[in-house]
């Protein structure tokens, strides 16, 4: 029996429209068409980081999460699968894409599977996904696809970005309806390291009382 899945593409990228999104929105096609091959739906969903830069840069110096950007980190809590794709500037991913992700709950994104991309003008770039983007997402507990796509201006007219789409798109696919996101939530969920007040309640069952935490608030140990 069929599923339905949500998709969300987070774009970084600038212009409009730009090769950032055009990259996002093949790879998010091919993940219809397979899932559809398989009997599954998926709705995708698309997240434009440009449209909410003015909060991400307030969220990163006051903690305030503003409604266009809250309604984004939504979005993505309820996302199963993810593509994010960005522009390399100076050799690095976008500052807007890194800084939106970084303002995430750590929590937020255990277990779902990713796929990264990125646009650049020249191939001295490829490299950027795989040495800067995965660490990222490695901390935010994610589970990244195998095959990484980067495109640059001579890959548009090469088949074998086709073919590296179609890849990671099957991974990614593979990962949404193999179920792995909410056994690891549903089964697993405990013996992750969460942050105080990150952890979707569970935190609640640190012992406040303790003679550790006593002493961690000023107190005095009995």
């Amino acid at each position: 029996m069929g599923q339905n899945f949500q998709l969300v593409v987070v774009s970084a990228g600038t212009s409009d429209p730009s090769s950032t999104r055009l990259l996002a929105d093949r790879v998010a096609g091919r993940v219809t068409t397979l899932a559809g091959k398989r009997a599954h739906t998926v709705g995708t969903t698309v997240v434009e980081l440009r449209e909410l830069a003015t909060e991400i840069a307030n969220a990163l110096v006051s903690n305030h999460i503003g409604p266009k950007l809250r309604n984004a980190i939504a979005t993505l809590q309820h996302a199963d699968g993810i593509v994010a794709s960005t522009p390399v500037y100076k050799a690095g991913a976008s500052g807007l894409l890194t800084s939106f992700f970084q303002i995430l709950d750590n929590d937020l994104l255990i277990a779902k599977p990713v796929v990264l991309a990125a646009t650049a003008g020249t191939a001295r770039h490829a490299l950027v996904v795989d040495d800067q983007m995965r660490g990222l997402f490695a901390y935010l507990r994610t589970v990244v696809v195998p095959t990484s796509l980067f495109a640059s201006t001579e890959d548009w007219q090469d088949n074998g970005l086709n073919k590296r789409i179609d890849r990671a798109a099957l991974e990614l696919v593979a990962l949404m309806t193999s179920g792995f996101e909410k056994t690891v939530r549903d089964e697993s969920w405990g013996s992750y390291q969460h942050e105080y007040g990150s952890a979707g309640g569970t935190e609640l069952t640190i012992d406040l009382d303790s003679d550790l935490m006593r002493l961690a608030a000023g107190g005095a140990s009995n």
